[in-house]
């Protein structure tokens, strides 16, 4: 085959990985074909966490598994090689003698990290590394990042009017509820977003103001564990976010007993907060978090230059005066309308 087709098999690869995502951290999202002579015989994906991985799923789905022995077999991520909660998928392509294995990108998890490859090249199989590798590590960005920089991926968001402000100067301290930047079609897209990561993060102020539930309310998934900043458990309890109906972390400076979904955690807000929040969520084994507030966490985080992504939402509104927009600075990889609203995505590279 030439690049041209490994190429094209690869991106197949890709677009199924992506159908797990949301579903199946913190494992990767990976996507597998079999290829016998220029024809796609099999396919499939990481589906769920726990479940079948996506060579196995592409291995079941081939109907005359005599063609095995001469296919192709395409994967975006290395081929685990350890026994997690299913079998190692070097062993099992081993076992079954496929004899050529294209790659995507290795997979640097320390378990695994070239010990699929060489299980396959040491059974004698062609191994090809490299084929849309950019594109491998850009899907799998939370993966990398989480074992690369033994800490989450970190998505700042959060909405703005034309003149730059994310919310009113609240004279009525009574007021309590959101107040609305953009349309519908743009909070769609905000639950979206929330289905496909691990976690979502506010502070004290915007639990207060807002109360918000930090589900996905119009979208269809999992909800995100929900992360607060209580320091001296001044929030109600009758906010959304004590109601138990999700998981959540209050993270605090009083001790507190725990209960089902309503986990108290006392970190020292002495000290750093981000780095022992981070420390907590990556030994939680959260590998992406959003964080939606408030807009003094938010610059903290962009002063010390802690964020991998950010998606900023602009409302046709103009507020005149009240609390200012975070600023930030990086590369717009993606924008989309939503009629009066526009979505602004900012990305760092890994």
């Amino acid at each position: 085959m030439k690049i041209k087709e490994y190429k094209k098999y690869m991106s197949r690869c890709l677009e199924l990985a992506y159908l797990g995502i949301g579903s199946v951290s913190p494992n990767p999202m990976v996507g597998s074909l079999i290829v016998y002579k220029k024809r796609i015989i099999g396919e499939g994906y990481h589906q769920k966490y726990g479940e079948n991985h996506a060579e196995v799923n592409a291995i079941n789905s081939v109907k005359d598994k005599s063609l095995l022995k001469e296919s192709t077999l395409f994967v975006n991520l290395e081929p685990c090689a350890h026994q997690g909660k299913t079998p190692s998928c070097a062993l099992l392509i081993k076992e079954l003698k496929i004899p050529k294995v294209v790659i995507g990108c290795i997979d640097t998890f320390s378990k695994v990290s070239g010990q699929g490859v060489k299980i396959l090249k040491d059974a004698g199989c062609d191994v090809e590394i490299g084929i849309l590798e950019k594109e491998s590590r850009e899907l799998n960005r939370r993966f990398f990042t989480f074992h690369e920089k033994m800490r989450p991926y970190i998505i700042l968001k959060w909405a703005q009017t034309l003149d730059n402000f994310i919310d009113i100067t609240r004279v009525n301290q009574n007021y309590v509820g959101p107040t609305w930047i953009t349309n519908k079609l743009a909070r769609i897209s905000v639950h979206k977003l929330r289905a496909e990561e691990d976690a979502i993060f506010v502070g004290t102020n915007t639990a207060k103001k807002d109360n918000p539930n930090l589900n996905i309310r119009d979208w269809t998934g999992k909800n995100p564990i929900r992360i607060v900043l209580d320091k001296n458990l001044r929030l109600p309890s009758y906010l959304h976010l004590f109601d138990k109906s999700n998981e959540t972390i209050v993270f605090t400076e009083n001790e507190k007993a725990s209960s089902k979904n309503l986990e108290y955690i006392k970190i020292n807000y002495r000290a750093n907060i981000i780095n022992q929040i981070i420390d907590i969520l990556y030994e939680k084994e959260i590998q992406s978090v959003i964080i939606e507030g408030g807009a003094n966490f938010i610059n903290s985080l962009v002063k010390e230059n802690c964020w991998d992504e950010a998606r900023l939402y602009i409302g046709k509104k103009f507020f005149h005066n009240g609390i200012k927009a975070p600023k930030i600075s990086g590369n717009i990889v993606y924008s989309e309308k939503f009629i009066d609203s526009e979505l602004f995505i900012f990305r760092k590279g890994l």
